[in-house]
């Protein structure tokens, strides 16, 4: 029993560690306190969620160079997710990347459905340059970006939210929670670094034909 004992109190031991000293910054990775605790849209779709995620980076660049590569956000032949495509695609999604804007997939529109693996979403809000959400058909999961533009820079906020119904899922998603960072931090800065260099393409061009 001693050594059952002893995995059981390590165990919560990290748990407790981990919900003190970590879990909070890993929830609100890059996110301001007032982005991790305001109201965003989408959060009316599932009210009263058990397991929230509000993450931001700021890109040097207008929102009209990043809302391009939301649009078009997806499994193949949409754009990808901009993360790490060889571990999404263990998992059957289908993601490759893409480097260039993709035209035929700038206009979503809200009743559209996109399929994440086994997750079919459906988009719930689309504000061209301000807003897309997403919300599952099982209706338990809804993924909200938000773009915030403070003159010519913008604030990209991704927020999940995810309905736990159980203690057993609760506790379920707690191992995951660091992995879902690893993947958003990457999604993030992969859309970030996109629309800058967007960003910068659409003023050279504009400089070269003199507007």
């Amino acid at each position: 029993m001693r050594p059952r004992l002893t995995v059981v109190t390590v165990a919560a031991a990290a748990g407790v560690l981990y919900h003190t000293l970590l879990r909070s910054s890993i929830l609100t990775w890059g996110a301001t306190e007032a982005e991790a605790t305001s109201g965003l849209p989408g959060d009316e779709l599932l009210e009263g969620a058990g397991g929230v995620t509000t993450r931001a980076i700021g890109i040097d660049a207008p929102a009209a160079a990043v809302w391009p590569w939301l649009a078009q956000m997806g499994p193949s032949p949409r754009g990808g997710a901009y993360t790490y495509d060889w571990i999404e695609n263990l998992f059957g999604l289908n993601m490759q990347s893409v480097d260039c804007v993709l035209p035929e997939f700038q206009h979503p529109e809200v009743g559209e459905t996109i399929g994440f693996g086994s997750n079919r979403m459906r988009l719930e809000r689309v504000e061209p340059e301000h807003v897309l959400v997403l919300r599952s058909q099982n209706g338990n999961w809804v993924w909200a970006f938000v773009l915030e533009q403070q003159g010519g820079r913008t604030r990209l906020i991704s927020r999940n939210r995810f309905r736990l119904p159980t203690l057993a899922a609760r506790i379920g998603v707690l191992p995951m929670e660091p992995g879902s960072l690893v993947m958003e931090r990457k999604m993030l800065h992969g859309i970030k670094e996109r629309a800058e260099r967007l960003s910068d393409a659409m003023a050279a061009e504009l400089q070269s034909s003199g507007g």
